[in-house]
């Protein structure tokens, strides 16, 4: 028998599996690609055109511009008195660079951390894409100015969504619409999952609407996440899982993983067990539900949601699906419904 050739048939059977499981996986990416733009475009228009990564380009311009740098900053962006949040470690103030309004976060000097720097270099890292929050600028100046300046939205957080939709936008407070912010805060898991270099956990998030606040809503009433200070990321090839903080968490909100499991004695930081991006999915019901609320049709809904929003709460996180799973499932919904 030629042990060659059949070494040799069994090894290209083994390359066309292996090189159609991978076209089957770009396929799959590629129509949660386009649906998710078929949805946005069909409900609110197209979203704002992104620069390439060192630029921004603010609502009006013709043309992308480098991010603002100390200089720029201190001679052309004004910093008016209007606080438009408050963070732990930041206030957030109405600004304007030449015309154009920015929001300046104001960082704590006081209360400086790694966390600060932290999220400005997921800024520089991730802002290029279309559902984070556009960099404008930063200037850490010797201690004496701290400052990291992002486009502004004038519509605020998301947690305010029913209030902005029933008040401003009441023609589009609609299932469809409160449907595909629902869409877009699991599309925005999907994207934070599915990075190069691991997956990226959404760690401040204790409760749904806290979750809300870290994403705004833009013009066309679609999401952004603004907050990227508390990102961890899992690294599966070098075995690294993540932990939310150094303190005790609890609540029905957070995943069973993320609880203290040792009843018998105190919490202690270096004895909590770690765990990875499946906490997220763990708390998709409850945002969603938030987000759906009681619009006109809304029990259907929750219905068909009922099978996919049961996985997300399986006890093991290895047998929750994946973000980019219940798209799927959320497309086929909204199909079904005529959404």
């Amino acid at each position: 028998m030629n042990y060659y050739f059949h070494s040799s048939k069994w090894s290209t059977i083994l390359i066309w599996k292996v090189k159609a499981r991978i076209c089957f996986f770009i396929v799959i990416a590629a129509v949660v690609a386009i649906f998710y733009e078929t949805f946005i475009e069909k409900s609110v228009g197209p979203e704002q055109t992104k620069c390439t990564p060192g630029k921004f380009l603010l609502p009006g311009m013709n043309s992308c511009h480098l991010w603002l740098t100390c200089t720029d900053i201190k001679k052309d962006v004004n910093i008016s008195s209007i606080v438009l949040g408050i963070g732990a470690q930041k206030i957030v103030k109405e600004g304007r660079w030449h015309q154009y309004p920015v929001a300046v976060n104001v960082l704590d000097l006081t209360h400086y951390s790694e966390d600060l720097m932290y999220g400005l270099e997921m800024l520089k890292l991730l802002s290029s894409q279309p559902k984070i929050i556009q960099l404008v600028g930063w200037c850490v100046d010797n201690g004496s100015l701290a400052v990291v300046i992002t486009e502004k939205h004038s519509l605020g957080s998301a947690d305010n969504v029913a209030s902005v939709l029933e008040h401003h936008f009441p023609q589009h407070n609609t299932l469809a619409t409160r449907f595909r912010l629902c869409f877009e805060f699991v599309f925005i898991l999907h994207f934070l999952h599915s990075q190069p270099g691991g997956s990226y956990v959404m760690c401040d998030t204790n409760d749904p609407m806290k979750t809300l606040s870290q994403f705004l809503l833009t013009d066309n009433l679609t999401l952004v996440l603004n907050d990227v200070d508390a990102l961890p990321q899992v690294r599966r090839g070098s075995g690294h899982l993540i932990k939310c903080g150094k303190v005790e968490l609890s609540g029905p909100y957070v995943a069973p993983e993320q609880l203290w499991p040792f009843d018998e004695m105190p919490f202690i930081d270096t004895m909590m067990p770690s765990y990875d991006e499946k906490v997220d999915i763990w708390k998709i019901p409850d945002v969603c539900n938030v987000l759906i609320g009681d619009a006109h049709g809304a029990g259907a809904l929750k219905l068909h949601l009922f099978n996919i929003h049961s996985q997300c709460r399986e006890l093991e996180p290895s047998k929750r699906p994946t973000a980019e799973k219940i798209l799927q499932v959320y497309d086929s919904i909204k199909r079904t419904l005529k959404l």
